[in-house]
């Protein structure tokens, strides 16, 4: 009789190495809450077998750019029901908490979610309360102190600041703004995420001011001002790229042109990282979630090669959680797993009113710290849900 050395085997599914960007067929073995082997033929010894054949089997996904300000900002999305049980275990707020609010947000959202949650606190001491007004039309709610001692006194979730350029949130202010969001992100040892589409000035102007590690959000939205010009990539899009600054698909209720993301896709300039950019204006479409975002950008060209590091490691890494093992599926690391199987074709919108025919990712298999969470279905168009 064959000894039980494993509480749970994940079998024959394609396994991902977040790190390299490479995958196999093997199998996951789970043990207390943590990967106990990743190798061949293991489900003889396990306690229990899913088979994953078939199936992508991944790092626990990390989503570096959503709203979940639940109940507060009019923008906040339910953290564990729009991410967690759609196979999200670690997420970033983007800015939907300011100085002001955040001690609400880590009581009433962070401390009771059952995922691990961080946040890129805004700029403005408002944070995004109601997108109708913009938080930074008033230079004045940019009180550097106040975000600086949030940040200060809360390391385990305030992972950076963030920080809209659209015209209608920071008028013609923009560049004293940026300037000092800059300086208050350099005070705290931290990155800016710089939110753009619609700003004042084209993005040349914008990237030029931006170190190492900062992030540029939305960077396939189609509204003016993007990063194409002639169908091309511009020239400092690829010099921001080569001195470190990031750039982030984040798809939002209204950035995410196929257009755009299709002709960069093809040039070779891929998104540092994968995010929905999800909220309480978009969760049930045309966002959805995390893996339908990532379902939209591979029928644009991406593999799953190139998706899974930017939506597991890469994000893990920028948010620092990497040194709580997220990010990567490794023997002896936490077991925080996603599985994920195609499904069959549908109808997939963008933000621009566009849509594609392709197949969709749907979470067969959640493991958060190795306890199973209880997925929930797409809702997705003509639901009713």
């Amino acid at each position: 009789m064959t000894e039980i050395s494993f509480d749970l085997v994940l079998s024959g599914g394609t396994v991902f190495d977040s790190v390299a960007g490479t995958h196999s067929v093997t199998d996951v073995a789970v043990t207390d809450g943590r990967v106990a082997r990743i190798a061949p033929s293991l489900a003889a010894q396990a306690g229990e077998v899913v088979d994953c054949a078939g199936k992508w089997v991944m790092p626990g996904l990390v989503e570096g750019h959503t709203h979940v300000f639940e109940n507060v900002s009019k923008v906040g999305a339910p953290p564990d029901e729009a991410h967690l049980r759609r196979g999200v275990v670690a997420a970033a707020d983007a800015g939907t908490v300011g100085a002001s609010t955040f001690a609400a947000f880590r009581e009433f959202v962070v401390r009771p979610a059952e995922m691990r949650l961080v946040n890129f606190l805004n700029v403005s001491v408002l944070g995004l309360i109601d997108f109708r007004f913009g938080e930074l039309l008033n230079p004045d709610t940019l009180v550097a102190e106040d975000a600086l001692a949030v940040a200060r006194d809360n390391p385990d979730v305030v992972r950076g600041f963030k920080i809209r350029l659209s015209e209608d949130v920071v008028g013609s202010a923009w560049r004293s703004l940026l300037k000092s969001s800059l300086a208050l992100a350099a005070d705290a040892g931290l990155p800016l995420m710089v939110h753009i589409g619609e700003t004042e000035e084209p993005l040349p102007e914008v990237l030029g001011m931006l170190r190492p590690g900062d992030i540029v959000a939305h960077c396939y939205t189609g509204k003016p001002h993007g990063i194409l010009d002639d169908d091309k990539v511009i020239p400092a899009v690829l010099d921001a790229r080569a001195r470190g600054v990031l750039f982030d698909s984040a798809h939002g209720k209204s950035n995410l042109s196929f257009e755009v993301a299709r002709k960069a896709i093809a040039e070779g300039f891929l998104p540092d990282l994968l995010t929905s950019d999800t909220s309480a204006r978009n969760w049930r479409g045309p966002v959805f979630d995390l893996i339908t975002s990532a379902a939209k950008l591979r029928a644009l060209g991406m593999t799953m090669d190139e998706i899974v590091p930017r939506m597991t490691i890469a994000p893990a890494r920028r948010l620092g959680l990497d040194t709580e093992g997220y990010g990567t599926l490794v023997e002896g690391g936490p077991a925080h797993v996603t599985v994920l199987e195609d499904t069959e074709e549908t109808t997939l919108p963008d933000a621009a009113g566009n849509s594609i025919v392709a197949p969709r990712l749907e979470p067969a298999l959640v493991l958060h710290g190795g306890q199973r969470v209880e997925t929930t279905p797409w809702r997705g168009l003509g639901t009713g849900r």
